[in-house]
């Protein structure tokens, strides 16, 4: 009798699987925001001039990564992060410093990772907490919860469901991936991945960077899309539209607030295409290519990265020009000459 129950409810389990749906409704917003983000990925294929600006490619996943880490509360700028990434020596935590090399490898394999795979996720999880934690690429065993102070806000299901829920996910991923459109699944994705909240650490970073791996399947150009920057200016928002809808029962809010970001985020992405075409001498496109953006230089820093001597020269032919163009700010523009002014991209 007891072998008859088992197959029953082993049975009963596996109908559950393949029926799972996370709760979501499409809304008349998603929509329009699905259509205007399609729009502007049309545009930036149209122009197919993506892959030759190497210098935007990198300077945003830099951008991604730094972003992802300091939503996580990684106090590295967003220079000594360039550095980090560029091999040189930085003085910060070692912690800290270890999490920005794991992230660049992880991200350097988005185009490798089939998102459809939970043996993938867990292989590239392993990658993003590579020396951090002791359950690398393993599914927690212990129990976790989110807390302001001491108040506990959120416990996330027993560890020992785990591995149920991420199959059903997945499971469920795979089934509607030719149904549901690919803006709105990885946002469900995300959503439902940061409530299951599968692993010791890492949850935030592996949540938005599957989302990511998801896109990039749909539309290659995602690959180097800094969604992450775009959360980062609106952290508050991103834990308050995943707060409520854990109080909601579904992920409405949260697919909304994803797609505005993305869709902002594309907008700043035409702009720096734009940009990037108007014309530009090669005397400033160099210099735009050694600056990355929203870091403040000194006049002499971007000369010695030009291996410039005249400042007549730096002046007349790099930087006036870009700030014309719109191309570089000044940090204190009341006082042009100030030997405290810093030049940034942006």
């Amino acid at each position: 009798m007891s072998k008859i129950i088992s197959k029953i409810i082993s049975k009963m389990e596996n109908i559950y699987r393949k029926i799972y749906t996370p709760p979501f409704d499409i809304s008349k917003r998603m929509l329009t925001l699905v259509g205007s983000i399609s729009e502007k990925i049309g545009k930036i294929d149209y122009q197919n001039n993506w892959k030759s600006k190497p210098h935007l490619r990198r300077s945003n996943r830099i951008q991604s990564i730094h972003s992802s880490l300091h939503i996580e509360a990684n106090s590295l700028s967003l220079s000594q992060v360039k550095d980090v990434i560029d091999g040189h020596a930085v003085f910060g935590d070692q912690r800290e410093i270890q999490e920005v090399k794991n992230a660049y490898d992880a991200y350097a394999k988005i185009d490798e990772i089939d998102p459809f795979s939970l043996r993938d996720l867990k292989t590239l999880h392993a990658v993003m907490t590579k020396y951090l934690v002791d359950e690398s690429g393993k599914f927690r065993s212990g129990e976790e919860g989110v807390f302001d102070g001491e108040k506990c806000i959120f416990m996330a299901p027993p560890a020992r469901r785990v591995p149920e829920l991420m199959s059903q996910l997945f499971s469920w991923m795979k089934q509607t991936k030719e149904e549901i459109h690919p803006l709105i699944l990885s946002s469900v994705f995300h959503y439902e991945f940061v409530f299951i909240h599968p692993f010791e650490d890492g949850n935030g970073r592996m949540a938005r960077l599957w989302q990511t791996v998801l896109l990039t399947k749909w539309k290659p150009v995602f690959e180097f899309i800094p969604i992450e920057s775009a959360i980062e200016k609106c952290q508050d928002g991103y834990y308050d539209a995943i707060s409520t809808c854990h109080k909601n029962g579904n992920s409405n809010m949260f697919i909304e607030f994803m797609l505005q970001q993305i869709d902002l985020v594309l907008e700043h992405l035409l702009d720096q295409i734009s940009l990037s075409n108007e014309m530009i001498s090669p005397y400033m496109a160099k210099m735009l290519e050694t600056m990355e953006r929203n870091v403040p230089y000194s006049a002499k820093q971007i000369m010695q990265l030009l291996n410039l001597k005249s400042k007549e020269t730096f002046r007349k032919h790099y930087m006036n020009p870009a700030l014309e163009l719109g191309a570089v700010k000044m940090t204190i523009p009341d006082k042009p000459t100030s030997r405290n002014q810093r030049y940034i991209k942006i």
